[in-house]
């Protein structure tokens, strides 16, 4: 599973909800692709959105190690209380920000056997859970904090996929010109 990256129209939409007869086994073995894809990048949540699909739902292991499934969440309260924390995101590699959010969250979602759910959560249990919710409303963590930042980071996004296209269409126009060579010999 390839997760999306900054720059990426998906990761700026709003998610759609995850419809009752959605949740199903091919939703399920999806969730499971999720949930490797996020251990592989050592990550420790993944939304819809990063994963290709414009969809309200996100997977969580925190400190706990508890794989936990969230869909269509909506979190009901938020406590007073903030905390400031360095965050990253799988979808905007390599770059931190200490990022001010509510310690303590209370959500209500779906998991995946469609079974309905309240969790109250704080520590880094309820930051991962408040960061994932932001990707399902279109949201960055680079768009909590300084706006200097977010645009520096926005634009160096930017570059990096223009360089990566721009190294695209080398290779495939030096495999066209082997490819026309190659046909000229065989004639």
């Amino acid at each position: 599973m390839r997760i999306t990256k900054l720059g990426e129209e998906i990761l700026r939409q709003v998610a759609s909800p995850v419809e009752k007869e959605e949740i199903n086994d091919e939703l399920r073995a999806f969730i499971d692709e999720m949930f490797d894809a996020m251990i592989e990048a050592d990550g420790v949540g993944l939304a819809g959105p990063q994963a290709g699909i414009s969809k309200r739902l996100f997977v969580v292991i925190a400190d706990d190690d508890v794989r936990r499934v969230f869909i269509n969440p909506q979190i009901i309260s938020t406590s007073a209380e903030l905390c400031d924390y360095e965050e990253g995101c799988l979808s905007v590699p390599g770059v931190y920000e200490n990022i001010k959010r509510p310690a303590k969250v209370t959500v209500q979602a779906f998991n995946e056997k469609g079974r309905p759910f309240t969790l109250e959560a704080e520590g880094l249990l309820a930051r991962i859970i408040q960061h994932e919710y932001d990707h399902l409303e279109g949201k960055l963590f680079i768009d909590r904090g300084d706006p200097d930042f977010a645009q520096k980071t926005t634009e160096q996004f930017k570059r990096r996929a223009e360089r990566a296209e721009k190294k695209r269409a080398e290779r495939e126009e030096k495999a066209r010109r082997i490819a026309a060579k190659k046909a000229a010999k065989a004639k």
